[in-house]
Parts: structure tokens; sequence; C-alpha cells
């Protein structure tokens, strides 16, 4: 290992960047080989510090979602389901407002975002076991935003239906069949999915950074249950480099127990669907987002809750690994970001390096300009000093469903790419580096915007 790459190497860098990005905590963890290194900084709270230690928890956010994909991946391995068929054969009672996609959208679809539908569909439906039937039930009204399959738009409900899917086949709750397929089997003694099982133990919580990098806390803490199957674990560091290290084996537990076969752990990462614009990948596998860097494919998925974020990237043709996470967003997304290329090179050589954007004049500029929305955001995409800046915020409503726990989103400044002339990159902050797409009218106007794999249509 070069002084880089020790543990304390490692340990050094993660420090001074968390410093300059003034994150409370940190947690990155990298597997290479049979070697493993962890690194913790920081303190769990800043109205109330604990260090952050091996044993602390986090929300891991969407990654969960990898762990959802999995188990109907055993479960059709079982027999049990088949990803190719209908959800309603598993959910007989889904109603969405198009009724030819509630009878054709089928479980596959639900794992690679290609549903159509909206996929921020904000609602608490309580606490008890019948979280994720009262959620299907309120799908009624579900409107289609683009046509089933035709393209891949970020979907938190098509997972927490995926959940739902699990509970019919298995008769059991998604928190205890989860437990039971994944959790146990691996060994992830220490990965949760209630508050319950999270309050006696040491764990972070979010914090959320304003324009003068003052921070406050994100609240409520937890997210709906019937989020769950979207985004809902909490868990350490060290169980995380389990399940990567899983994800880049033969299907077997540490312990040598059969959970999946290799075939099949491979074939999570085959791609399943296109990703325009490159967004949170090139491709989606199931439920992996996929990408090509100096020729080597990247398998990852990232995470984010109310000021926390995380990500999990897999090299498996080097059998490496990088976790990370943080609880201060969106200084967060960018720690991981940047951790995340600063590793790729360290330890592996691999170079990760933006696309140059494309001059354009103002007549040019002006074609991408508008308002866009999805159920749960609005974007606004205006033309500034001979660029373009798209702004986020939350609606009403998903304001109001957050609490306090509301971000505040930083302007992304975006340079359109070469070629077509619907590709973007962001340029600077935060989020530099991300790409997306518009979705260009033969006249040449944009009548939609994906940002972070979400599709936002122009408003009437």
């Amino acid at each position: 290992m070069t002084d880089t790459t020790t543990r304390a190497g490692l340990a050094d860098h993660v420090a001074a960047l968390a410093g300059e990005l003034g994150i409370p905590a940190v947690a990155v963890g990298i597997v290479h080989g049979d070697d493993e290194l962890s690194t913790f900084h920081g303190i769990t709270s800043v109205p109330n510090p604990l260090p952050v230690t091996e044993d602390t928890l986090f929300q891991f956010g969407s990654i969960t979602k990898t762990y959802t994909a999995t188990a109907l991946v055993f479960l059709a391995e079982q027999g049990k389901v088949d990803l190719g068929a209908p959800v309603r054969r598993y959910v007989p009672e889904l109603t969405l407002a198009d009724e030819s996609v509630a009878r054709a959208v089928t479980v596959a679809q639900l794992l690679n975002h290609t549903s159509g539908w909206d996929g921020d569909f904000e609602t608490d439906t309580g606490d008890g076991d019948d979280a994720l039937a009262r959620f299907v039930a309120k799908l009624a009204d579900l409107e289609q935003q683009r046509p089933l399959g035709s393209a891949m738009s970020y979907s938190n409900t098509a997972f927490s239906l995926a959940g739902r899917v699990i509970e019919h086949v298995t008769g059991r709750s998604y928190e205890a069949a989860i437990a039971d397929l994944i959790f146990t089997p691996l060994g992830q003694r220490d990965s949760y999915l209630r508050a319950a099982d999270v309050m006696t133990r040491r764990f972070v919580v979010g914090h959320l950074q304003g324009e003068g990098g003052e921070l406050r806390v994100a609240r409520p803490w937890q997210l709906a249950r019937n989020n769950n199957p979207a985004g809902g674990i909490v868990s350490t560091l060290a169980d995380q480099l389990t399940w990567a290290r899983f994800h880049l084996g033969d299907g077997t537990s540490s312990a040598g127990t059969r959970v999946l076969s290799a075939d099949a752990v491979a074939g999570m990462r085959e791609p399943t669907f296109e990703v325009a614009g490159g967004g949170p990948g090139e491709a989606i596998g199931t439920s992996w987002f996929l990408r090509t860097v100096d020729d080597v494919l990247l398998a990852g998925h990232g995470g984010t809750t109310a000021g926390q974020f995380s990500e999990l990237l897999l090299v498996p043709e080097h059998r490496f690994a990088i976790v990370s996470a943080t609880n201060s967003g969106p200084n967060g997304l960018q720690f991981n970001q940047e951790i995340i290329r600063w590793a790729l090179q360290a330890y592996l050589g691999v170079i990760e390096r933006d696309p140059e954007p494309v001059e354009l004049d103002a007549a040019e500029l002006a074609r991408y300009t508008g308002e866009f929305e999805t159920a749960a955001t609005l974007a606004y995409v205006s033309a500034v000093d001979g660029g373009l800046v798209l702004r986020m915020e939350l609606k009403p409503e998903t304001k109001a469903e957050l609490g306090e726990a509301v971000p505040d989103y930083p302007p992304f400044p975006l340079g359109i790419l070469p070629g077509a002339g619907d590709e973007y990159v962001i340029t600077s902050g935060p989020a530099k580096g991300l790409r997306g797409y518009f979705v260009l009218e033969p006249d040449g106007t944009a009548s939609a915007v994906d940002l972070s794999g979400r599709v936002h249509t122009r408003r009437p």
C-alpha cells in the first residue's frame, strides 16, 4: 500500500475533506480484495455531540433499494416471483389512474424505474404493519408522466410498491422479510428499519447547511414507514461493507451460507435499460446504476434522507468497493462525490473526468428555459450570464410533509454537452459533475428536464 492508501492515509484525507466542507460526521470504508479499511470522523449531532465510532448508525436512504431488489431476486430464484410478470399477479389490489398501466407494469419495471409514473408520491400511511397496504390503496389517482417502459425516471413510489410485492409473497411485513432474507443470513446484526430499534443505540442525526455554512438539525429524523422499501435502512458502516462484499462475491455470505447463485448476483449488474443523459448512471441493472470510467465498469447507488447523504460503489473487476456516509447536506453530496473520485484514482488508477460543455448564444440558451415540475418539486431553468442555471424548490404540500427537514437547494449551473444538445453537466457547487438531460421537442424547445434521475415536465 502507498502512504495515501493506508488506514492512516485514508483517515487523514477523510478528516481534511470533512473539515473543509464543514460536515459534522463522516464514515468511509473501502474493500479492496481481501483488505478492508475504515475511518470515522466527527460527531453525531451538533447540539448533542457524541464521537462517531464503528458502532454509530447512519441512515443509508436509497441504498435500501438494492436490498429490496435483492430480496425479490432471491424470491425469484425460489420460484416465488417472476420478475417479468405483472405486478398485479402479486398485488391484485393495485389500481392506478391508467388502468392499462396497472394491468401491464411488471415487477422488473419497478426495479429499474421505468414505470413512467411520478416517483415522489409523498404521504405517510402510519406506523402499523398495514402501512404499505394503505400506501398502495392511495395510488388510485397516480398519473402517468411518461409511457410505461419508455424512460427511466427515478421512483421511490415504485420501490414502495415492490415492498408490497414482498409482503404478499412472503406473508410477512417488509421489515420482517428483509431481516429473514438478508440481514440474518449475511450476519448484518446492526441494520434496522424501525426507529424503535435504533433509538437505544448511537446514531447520527442529519443536518442542513445554510449559505453561510451554519448547520441546523433536519427534522423529522425518521422516514414514513411506507418509504422503508425505498430508503429506510439504518446501519453501521461495517454492515454496509458486508453488503458490498456480498455483491462483489459469488452469492454466499462470509460464513459460507448460500444466499443467491453467483449468476443471480452478477445478473443484477447486467444493464436492463439505458439511462438518457448519463444522470445517475449510463444504464441501470436490477436497481444498480451502471457507468464506465476509464473502461472500468462501476455499479453503485446513493442514498439521501433528511440531511444524510450516502454512497455505495462497486468495481467488480477489481474486487473493490467504497461506502461513504455523511450527516449534512448538500455538502455531504459533495463529500461523497469527491471521496469516491479520490479513492478510484488512489487505489485503482481510475480517473473520472468531467466532460466539457459547449458555448451557446442567448437564443440557443432560451430553448431550455422555463418552469418544470414533478408531484413533489418545482424546477426553474433560466439563462444567467451566458449560461444556464437550474433552481429547485419543494411544493408547499411537500414542505408540509417534510416538516423541518426542508433542504435549501443551491442553484445548479448547467453546461450543455456536445452532440444533440439534450445532455448537460452541473459545472460547479456540491453537485458538480452530475449529469442529466432535457427532453427536446421538434422545434428544439425543452418539454422536460431530468435532475438526479427525476423527470420534471414543463408546467402548463
